[in-house]
């Protein structure tokens, strides 16, 4: 009785991630993968950070995507004069009462897209680190928690570009996933043209109506503790995080932190592809988002221009793939 049960709860999660991705296909071009990604980062109940140059639709996704989700959505634009306050809240003094009020900064919503997250200096970047951990924040010595649901989908630029700041390795820790937004092919570029010449397969962001409800989409992302992981996979992924701290490639590998979240991603991808089992390619697939902004490469590796991405997918072949 309890499998047919769990086959109606994944025919429906089916149908809901369907009409997600069809939904964002109709505004959004490609970025297949992206979406997935992002999707699989809401499921497995962690942070995903998109960088890419200014102008391939990363703002535009994480606005689209909460836009989907029927919950609270804020928006807050990094700039270098932002103050930790400018994000958090500040308590303001009440003269009617004589006692401080808090004010709630836009942090405080269900999906929160923190746009050009390098933007601002560390002092601000570092006030996003409790809320992304413990899911709250504690000022002038009160809590204040967040929803069940709290996910935050920040953006980057590029490092190279003006006026960016590096992000605090402890703040990139505590994003599930890193995903790298490419310029879109030649035929997905003629498509975007066609679609703004003519106007007619335009959608607007304005008309785009919600297709999962917060309670939904928290009873779909309670499926992911039930998706079964043989032990020979928990040894594979725990393999990978080995050899990210042996490899002479690697200055810094990554911490136990980063093998629970691709435990988490990766049983958050395989329902997404419809399977309530993780196999290794599910592991293959999320191991190189979960990675590559965990490590810090060494001087050597970096002159030789090996890049953080190339290195995880060498050091993943490396690990046998269990049968």
């Amino acid at each position: 009785m309890e499998e047919t049960t769990e086959r109606t709860d994944l025919t429906l999660f089916s149908e809901k991630m369907k009409e997600l991705k069809q939904q964002i296909a109709s505004v959004i071009v490609g970025q297949e993968c992206t979406v997935d990604l992002v999707l699989t980062t809401i499921l497995a109940n962690g942070h995903a950070l998109l960088e890419g140059v200014p102008g391939v639709a990363k703002t535009l996704l994480a606005r689209l995507t909460s836009r989907l989700i029927d919950a609270d959505f804020s928006r807050v634009q990094f700039t270098p004069d932002l103050m930790p306050s400018d994000v958090l809240g500040t308590t303001v003094f009440n003269m009617q009462t004589s006692a401080f009020d808090f004010h709630r900064g836009p942090i405080f919503a269900d999906m929160v897209l923190v746009d050009e997250i390098n933007r601002a200096p560390a002092k601000t970047q570092s006030a996003l680190f409790e809320v992304m951990e413990e899911r709250q924040i504690t000022i002038d010595g009160a809590t204040y928690k967040m929803g069940d649901l709290y996910t935050i989908l920040a953006t980057q630029n590029p490092v190279e570009q003006e006026g960016t700041y590096k992000l605090p390795e402890a703040q990139l820790d505590r994003f599930l996933v890193k995903i790298t937004m490419d310029y879109p092919s030649l035929e997905e570029e003629i498509s975007i043209l066609e679609r703004h010449h003519t106007n007619a397969k335009l959608v607007k962001l304005d008309d785009i109506r919600p297709v999962i409800t917060r309670d939904e989409l928290l009873s779909l992302r309670k499926l992911t503790s039930s998706v079964f992981v043989d032990p020979t996979l928990l040894r594979y992924i725990a393999l990978i995080i080995q050899q990210t701290r042996t490899s002479k490639a690697v200055f810094l590998g990554a911490s136990p932190r980063a093998s629970v979240a691709m435990l988490q991603a990766s049983k958050a991808y395989a329902l997404l592809q419809g399977r309530d089992f993780v196999t290794p390619e599910d592991i293959k697939f999320v191991a190189p988002y979960v990675l590559q902004h965990r490590l810090i490469l060494t001087a050597e590796a970096e002159m030789e221009g090996y890049s953080a991405i190339k290195v995880t997918q060498r050091l993943i072949d490396k690990v046998e793939v269990p049968k």
